[in-house]
């Protein structure tokens, strides 16, 4: 079964099977662009997240330093503004996303502090380039969690302080206030990643002890309840579905429906990209490779249904690039 995004570029992308040479046959679709370099010093475990028209990245490490510088991206002039510098401690491996206009980052880690990893709760209103301290997340402190929004209240889950973990915590901005929510369902993990789509998060990747995680699932904040999706080996699609869940410290991110998996460490450093349907769930490899470094640890945002990969590392350098991927647009090896 052909995904939708195959249904969006059939009139984009109709090849001629009988004019078509090798050199000019191709099954990938999807198109990246490198952007204006991230103004910021080169780092990985950096936090985004998308506010109207802007994105905006920050912390990290750059392999010296924790870092809190924070910067703003318009996309529509690519440009870098340097905006209020994040007042507490620097960090890498941070939760962050945004909810009714306004960014929020908490957890992470710091081996310069006595007790490396962090459970402080910060947030930043673009209006007025301010942070404010929240209350703290009251889940163990911890690093490598994942963390999104949905339906007005923000969640974070799963995570490592010395254990893999995988309660999930809710956050209500009106009362500033957390409540537990149910645990997935599946393995504890760490250094997973989640998407939105229709009001329902995913929940995919990761590892636990090192082991590469399989399991793949949707958790719906209607009633807080976890559907499995994972497929098996009797799967028509499993072998695709096991290329693109087994990694680590990847990004992901949604566009028109669809979820997207990218970079990240698989065996090695990779720059492949897999696209999900939810309404089949099915996942298509058929998708233009990230064409910068392959890299793990960072960072995603969407902004005008328009996807970008920024900054992140691999075994000998960490990263400074950005690079916008347009899921709609024919490949073009050239721009």
């Amino acid at each position: 079964m052909r995904t939708k995004l195959l249904g969006y570029l059939s009139a984009i992308l109709l090849l001629s099977i009988t004019s078509c040479d090798e050199s000019t046959d191709t099954s990938e679709y999807g198109n990246w662009v490198k952007q204006s370099d991230f103004e910021g010093v080169t780092r990985s475990g950096a936090i985004s997240f998308s506010i109207g028209d802007y994105a905006y990245v920050g912390l990290g490490s750059d392999g010296d330093d924790y870092l809190t510088d924070f910067w703003r991206f318009d996309p529509s002039k690519n440009f870098w503004q340097k905006m209020a510098s994040f007042p507490g401690v620097g960090r890498l491996s941070t939760v962050s996303f945004s909810l009714d206009g306004k960014g929020y980052l908490g957890t992470g880690y710091n081996d310069d502090l006595d007790e490396e990893e962090l459970n402080d709760f910060w947030e930043y209103d673009p209006d007025t380039d301010t942070w404010t301290q929240k209350a703290d997340f009251p889940g163990s402190k911890r690093y490598a969690a994942v963390g999104f929004a949905l339906e007005g209240n923000g969640y974070i889950g799963t995570g490592y302080d010395g254990n893999y973990l995988k309660d999930f915590w809710r956050y209500d901005p009106t009362s500033d206030s957390w409540t537990q929510a149910v645990s997935l369902y599946g393995s504890k993990r760490e250094s997973a990643t989640a998407f939105v789509i229709n009001g329902q998060a995913y929940i995919a990747t990761g590892r636990n002890n090192g082991v590469y995680l399989y399991d793949f699932w949707r958790f719906d904040p209607s009633d807080e309840s976890w559907t499995d999706l994972t497929l098996y080996d009797e799967d028509d699609t499993y072998e695709t579905y096991l290329s693109a869940i087994s990694r680590y410290n990847g990004v992901s991110f949604s566009v028109d429906g669809l979820g997207y998996l990218a970079t990240g460490i698989s065996d090695s450093y990779t720059s492949s990209v897999y696209s999900y349907d939810p309404d089949a769930n099915e996942w298509e490899d058929d998708i233009t490779a990230f064409e910068g470094s392959s890299r793990s640890n960072a960072v995603a945002f969407v902004v005008s249904n328009k996807a970008y990969i920024a900054t992140g590392r691999n075994s000998s350098q960490r990263f400074d690039d950005i690079w916008s991927f347009d899921p709609l647009a024919e490949y073009d090896e050239y721009d």
